[in-house]
């Protein structure tokens, strides 16, 4: 019998995507009674007075509210680094950490999670290395703790259109296409210039690795190859910075992906960003094509006001990722595929808590371990055992980025290892565990 049995969640960064999706989302599943508690920890409290003082999140979700680390009161220039670790430590085992933090640090902070018998989300992509993924990938198995990332295109109910008419063999089999994602320049004034950086992230790294993540999720098919090439830039505060880049990616059946990223679309222009994907397939004496326009999804409003993102009038409007509309109880509630991700992954930590929460450590520990190993299999939810691809693409496309666009090849095996092409220096092989 299932014992119901609400998570406490603590957010490990304040930022942006907390703001637009992390904290909206779990408030909404703690009106719906699977989240109990939730604590947002920052470096600092400036991010933290912007969320208790958002209006909009006031509106949406009256009454409710988060314990902010470090306290309110503190002076907003006081940094706390390793706050969160204090928080984690505080946490009754079994509940969710979730991570939004940079993404160089994720790995220190999920692997702490672990440590004290937390489960995770994690923004996307989990970790810049694959060795890092495998060590995760066993602590979280060795605990029996859940650890998700948040590749929400995944839930985008095209692609899961996408996914099954591929698996019935009604496209035929992935040959060439392109992929971009452009995301909007206001981006380069805000806390983005402190961290994304030359030698820690690149925008393929950074929003290009959703794509490639997103033709593995439909195809199935493995990448074996990468080049990355970007163009720098530098931001307000002078830190130099990778604001566009290439990607050249290509497939274990020969197929080709271009990917363009950056950090560079107008803020008067309509829209927030600008993406997309196109496929094409080879099919018997014909070919198939898939084609999403993410951009224009057949909605644009022209505001009174400039309150669209960038301070612009007019605005392509997306009702597919995250949107806050009326719904029976107070407030809004949210929408969307942003949303189904994180109450997904939420929902699958809350299935693996409660049933497991009137057995004994043994039986508890093995039933966890049963649950795992169902969602990993069943591959809707990326995890580290079902989507370690992506950490090798973006292990291999920091190596090609920072050798201004050398190839890198994937070599699959036991252990897999990225390596540069036509005998260049740095092969590393993962075979230490």
């Amino acid at each position: 019998m299932t014992t119901a049995r609400s998570l406490d969640a603590t957010i490990v960064g304040g930022g942006m995507i907390t703001y637009d999706l992390l904290l909206p989302s779990l408030y909404h599943l703690q009106r719906t009674g699977i989240v109990r508690n939730i604590s947002v920890c920052a470096l600092n409290n400036s991010p933290l007075k912007a969320l208790r003082g958002s209006s909009e999140l006031h509106e949406a979700f009256p009454g409710q509210d988060f314990t902010p680390y470090p306290a309110l009161n503190e002076p907003a220039e006081r940094k706390f680094p390793g706050l969160y670790k204090e928080v984690i430590a505080s946490m009754p085992p079994g509940n969710m950490v979730v991570v939004a933090m940079p993404d160089d640090l994720h790995y220190e902070v999920v692997m702490d999670a672990l440590r004290h018998d937390q489960n995770v989300l994690c923004v996307k992509p989990l970790v810049l290395k694959h060795l890092q993924a495998v060590e995760i990938e066993k602590l979280a198995a060795e605990k029996g703790r859940f650890v998700g990332v948040e590749y929400h295109k995944r839930f985008d109910r095209r692609a899961l259109v996408a996914r099954r008419s591929y698996a019935l063999g009604q496209f035929g089999t992935f040959a060439i296409g392109e992929a971009k994602l452009i995301e909007p320049y206001y981006y380069r004034s805000s806390n983005f210039q402190n961290w994304f950086v030359c030698d820690r992230t690149d925008p393929f790294t950074y929003i290009g690795c959703h794509y490639v993540d997103l033709v593995y999720f439909i195809t199935g098919l493995k990448p074996v190859s990468v080049s990355v090439q970007g163009v720098k830039g530098s931001f307000p505060n002078g830190n130099e910075a990778y604001m566009w880049s290439h990607a050249r990616v290509a497939w274990e059946n020969g197929a080709l992906l271009s990917v363009v990223n950056g950090l560079g679309y107008p803020d008067a222009a309509a829209g927030s960003n600008d993406q997309g994907m196109v496929l094409y397939c080879e099919g018997q004496g014909q070919t198939g094509l898939i084609f999403h326009d993410d951009h224009n999804r057949g909605v644009a409003y022209s505001y009174l006001e400039g309150i669209g993102p960038g301070g612009s009038k007019y605005n392509y409007v997306s009702p597919d990722f995250y949107r806050l509309v009326h719904w029976e109880g107070p407030g809004y509630m949210p929408i969307g595929y942003g949303y189904e991700s994180v109450a997904g992954i939420t929902l699958a930590i809350h299935r693996l808590e409660s049933e497991t929460a009137g057995l004994g450590p043994d039986s508890a520990l093995s039933r966890r371990r049963e649950i795992i190993r169902e969602v990993d299999a069943r591959g809707l939810i990326a995890t580290p055992a079902n989507s370690s691809i992506n950490e090798l693409v973006v292990e291999a496309a920091r190596l090609s980025i920072l050798q201004d666009g050398a190839p890198v090849r994937i070599v699959y095996g036991e252990h897999p290892f990225v390596e540069l092409q036509r005998g260049r220096q740095k092969k590393e092989k993962h075979g230490s565990l």
